[in-house]
């Protein structure tokens, strides 16, 4: 039986490896667990918007359709899986792109110096992103976003003050709502794309400043309401000590990208914790401090909701290095898509999930594989 606190995802960025999630949400999506609110950074804005501008019954057709698009060649490897082999051809796939671009997402920037004159944008960045545009107008419903109902928030960093924000289809509702700008806004990510456009500033991609956008939703959430989390990252922060400097250069996104994953979850916990002991505090204190500014100051942050984080988090592939998020092989999305279903179907299965209760303590983590190794 499934608990009545409200479902919530949060979509990492990561490139290729978005497909991921996309695996993981049509396991979500046939178990029931529909989201109410979703966060995204990045690939993760683009999954996240296909989601909440889909109807229900349509949402993993859409998915789908993306991701086939955006990638090419044969769906299953051609030749052997040993590890040296699919490394190569993980290597020659993610050049492919590089070099002629990738269809309904990015194509490169050709040397026309008529061009880059009348372009400023096309000075600094190497590639074109006016096809992924076309291509969320194609697949995604905005008015269906703007009606809030799933909740949308895509984070983006402000290019000249470098401020972080978040594009959210609530709070913009009286604003115009959220537009395919700033989906590609939040995957603009510098060099290779240009920055977007938004009511006369300029957007990076926000897994600049953060890539997980948990604490968006922790910031933000109704905590009178219970909520369970789905966080879906496409980075490990934990790792090998690197043995090469191709194994650094890996490890090195891999630490950045994965924005102190364990971190934030640990930092949202120790929150979420001290606003149930105010409120037990604050409960009780004599009448006659009711109306003392403090109190009623303190009182905004007090905590009636429990929360729950699920985490679901790629692991990478012995053959993948660091180009792994820019290999866009079908092969390989395959590969993904399958890894993410496969984890969020064992996930719900897990003895934690499947006996899982409203927290009392208001906080609790449930991570499939670290269960596992204690086990």
């Amino acid at each position: 039986m499934q608990l009545s606190d409200k479902k919530m995802l949060v979509f990492q960025g990561g490139g290729a490896l978005g497909a991921y999630q996309a695996g993981a949400y049509e396991a979500l999506h046939i178990a029931g667990l529909e989201p109410e609110w979703i966060a995204g950074i990045s690939i993760g804005a683009i999954n996240a918007a296909i989601v909440a501008g889909s109807p229900s019954d349509k949402r993993v057709k859409n998915l789908r359709a993306f991701w086939e698009m955006v990638t090419s060649g044969p769906a299953q490897m051609p030749l052997s899986q040993e590890a040296s082999l699919r490394g190569w051809f993980n290597h020659f796939s993610a050049a492919y792109s590089a070099s002629i671009g990738v269809a309904g997402f990015f194509n490169p920037r050709y040397l026309d110096p008529f061009k880059s004159f009348n372009d400023p944008l096309s000075q600094i960045s190497f590639y074109d992103t006016s096809p992924l545009i076309a291509t969320l107008k194609e697949l995604v419903d905005f008015d269906l976003i703007n009606s809030g109902e799933p909740r949308l928030s895509v984070g983006a960093v402000e290019v000249q003050t470098g401020n972080f924000e978040y594009f959210d289809s609530v709070t913009l509702g009286n604003e115009g709502g959220i537009h395919p700008e700033h989906i590609a806004a939040s995957g603009a990510l510098p060099p290779g794309f240009p920055p977007v456009k938004i009511k006369g500033r300029y957007y990076w991609d926000g897994g600049l400043v953060s890539n997980t956008p948990l604490n968006w939703i922790m910031s933000k959430r109704n905590h009178a309401e219970d909520i369970c989390v789905f966080q879906i990252d496409l980075f490990n922060a934990r790792g090998r000590l690197p043995r090469n400097l191709a194994e650094v250069s890996l490890r090195e996104k891999e630490i950045r990208f994965s924005s102190r994953t364990r971190m934030n979850t640990d930092q949202a916990e120790r929150d979420e914790r001290a606003r149930r002991a105010l409120k037990r505090l604050l409960a009780a204190l004599p009448d006659h401090m009711a109306n003392d500014p403090d109190v009623v100051l303190l009182k905004g942050y007090e905590d009636g909701g429990a929360t729950t984080v699920v985490h679901l988090i790629y692991e990478r592939r012995p053959y993948e290095s660091s180009n792994m998020d820019a290999e866009f092989s079908r092969a390989t999305m395959e590969d993904h898509w399958r890894a993410g279903y496969d984890d969020a179907v064992a996930t719900l299965n897990c003895r934690s999930w499947k006996e899982r209760k409203i927290p009392e303590d208001g906080f609790v983590t449930i991570d499939r594989r670290r269960e596992h190794k204690k086990g």
